[in-house]
């Protein structure tokens, strides 16, 4: 079963940037998330949040 939530890890690995820049994407990405009256969790960001900005979709695709 698939997390709600992408770590850290995870942004590094999709984008292939450092651990300090995905912090800082996720640190962005929840400032704009909270805007919509969600609650975010530090270090965590919504999986469907972070596709839909992203790539512009919400589904989640694995890639093979």
């Amino acid at each position: 079963m698939e997390r709600m939530f992408m770590r850290v890890d995870e942004v590094m690995e999709e984008l292939g940037v450092s651990e300090s820049y995905a912090y800082k994407l996720i640190r962005r990405l929840n400032r704009e998330f909270a805007k919509t009256g969600c609650v975010t969790i530090a270090g965590r960001i919504d999986r469907k949040f972070f596709y839909e900005h992203f790539y512009g979709t919400q589904e989640y695709e694995r890639r093979v």
